[in-house]
């Protein structure tokens, strides 16, 4: 079967023609004869259990990005925060689950690129435009964690070295840990990255409970701007832009579904999927919402992103924010795999090293896993508000990546059939807000983030590969 759909010509991977290869087989008969043509190769891809692909997904979302959370609180309050945090999470569960239902009648798609180009009717120019929005978005991403790094040693070390030296350190670090081609390797590092992130928010929560009060926040030191409290709604003078940055920084946290195509396309039995969600979405229910509420209790209008930052005593602020190199190290490393795997099946996708040992094969992996790195290291050094650029990001690739496309799969797979029963219909509305959604973070949420990256500019500027401190 696998011989018959598939030739060597025609890779199952390649969008351009996989459809065609599929168009008188199942979708089960396609995802058999995709796992056979792999097994019988040197390296190969589709052998994650749904147990490790929940580790894969916990290592991606167990993150610093959790730690800003507090302040996300701090400027919307309790009510439109929680909001906001519980909404995104039934949205991130309910989309989730639509990308896998489209990928089981695609089992080809590989990637995120591969998806865009399914649901936006086999279009070439949706390719592009989804590959353009995952080598930005990732590449940047990755540059977010090697300044995170760079930030980290700066604290512990008391800026012992450069800034630039010590974001050199890390992407050194993070080249080395790449070098896995599977993401089933990878899926174990991703236990010890949530173990080290999980402990870093354990020690935070207990550090902010027992000392007397924070160190500062962003309106000045304790108690500058007052006793530290809570309150249910934005306080009196909070901007528009302020509250909209701080929705984009909660739907950043739970929308990674960029990686999410590439993490079915290696798993041994894909269909098993929703388990390893399920697991995921246990697990940031609690981490999402209790640990930013309990900090927000302690530090109150002083919450800073990352919360650690609010810290009063310098040593629990080193001993809690010293965890965080592993997760930010681990993440950039499955955000350079996913990529590096985009443009490596660009290069090699035809040919018989992309899955055998040979020195071509791992040559080419090892020269694109440097550049993404090497790439990373450059904007971490030459973006002057990497935070401001996160929320750019968001608005713009989030918005597609999040909702927009999910809201299309959907359409495909319920057309004819929107309204076909009191669920369906449910389900159809809550995917017309879905969509709605994309449209308002593409629009007004783009607005915001922009607005803040001109307010950040209009003041003073970190220049390019400055050795200043990051130390919080």
């Amino acid at each position: 079967m696998a011989s018959q759909l598939f030739d060597d010509e025609k890779r199952p991977h390649d969008p351009a023609q996989v459809n065609e290869l599929g168009t008188d087989a199942s979708s089960t008969e396609v995802l058999n004869a995709l796992m056979t043509e792999d097994h019988q190769h040197d390296i190969k891809l589709r052998t994650m259990t749904w147990q490790k692909a929940a580790w894969l997904l916990a290592g991606d979302q167990v993150c610093l990005a959790i730690m800003a959370q507090s302040w996300s609180l701090s400027v919307l309050g309790w009510v439109p925060g929680i909001i906001t945090m519980v909404l995104s999470g039934i949205l991130f569960w309910i989309t989730s689950i639509t990308m896998h239902k489209y990928i089981m009648k695609n089992p080809q798609i590989r990637d995120i690129c591969d998806f865009g180009y399914y649901i936006f009717g086999k279009s070439k120019v949706a390719y592009i435009f989804s590959g353009f929005m995952l080598l930005a978005n990732n590449i940047l991403l990755i540059g977010f964690h090697i300044l995170t790094g760079a930030k980290v040693l700066d604290t512990l070390s008391d800026h012992s070295l450069c800034t630039v030296a010590f974001s050199a350190i890390v992407m050194i670090m993070g080249i080395v840990l790449s070098a896995p081609r599977t993401l089933q390797h990878i899926s174990f590092m991703s236990i010890f990255s949530s173990a080290c992130m999980g402990i870093a928010i354990l020690l935070f929560l207990i550090f902010a409970g027992i000392e007397k009060a924070p160190l500062y926040g962003y309106n000045g030191d304790y108690p500058t701007d007052g006793l530290v409290h809570t309150y249910a709604f934005p306080l009196p003078g909070t901007t528009w832009v302020n509250c909209m940055n701080a929705v984009l920084n909660i739907t950043f946290l739970w929308v990674p579904q960029i990686l999410f195509p590439t993490f079915i396309s290696e798993m041994e039995h894909p269909q098993d999927f929703p388990k390893s969600l399920a697991v995921l979405v246990a697990i940031s229910t609690i981490l999402f919402i209790v640990p930013p509420a309990i900090g927000f209790h302690y530090v109150g209008q002083y919450a800073t992103a990352p919360a650690f930052g609010s810290l009063g005593v310098v040593a629990y602020k080193k001993a809690s924010f010293g965890f965080v190199i592993v997760p930010t190290l681990i993440i950039g490393v499955i955000y350079a795999n996913v990529t590096a795997k985009f443009i490596y099946w660009q290069l090699l996708g035809k040919s018989r090293h992309v899955h055998s040992n040979t020195f071509i094969g791992w040559g080419v992996w090892g020269v694109v896993m440097v550049g993404i790195w090497v790439l990373g290291f450059i904007f971490s050094e030459v973006v002057p508000s990497m935070g401001d650029f996160l929320s750019l990001l968001s608005a713009a690739f989030d918005s597609f990546f999040g909702f927009i496309f999910f809201a299309v799969a959907y359409w495909h797979l319920y057309n004819g059939k929107l309204f076909d029963g009191a669920f369906r219909s449910m389900m159809t509305l809550i995917h017309v807000f879905v969509m709605a959604c994309g449209l308002f973070l593409l629009g007004p949420g783009l607005y915001a983030a922009v607005e803040a990256i001109i307010a950040d500019y209009s003041g003073s500027v970190s220049p390019a590969f400055s050795c200043a401190s990051l130390g919080i």
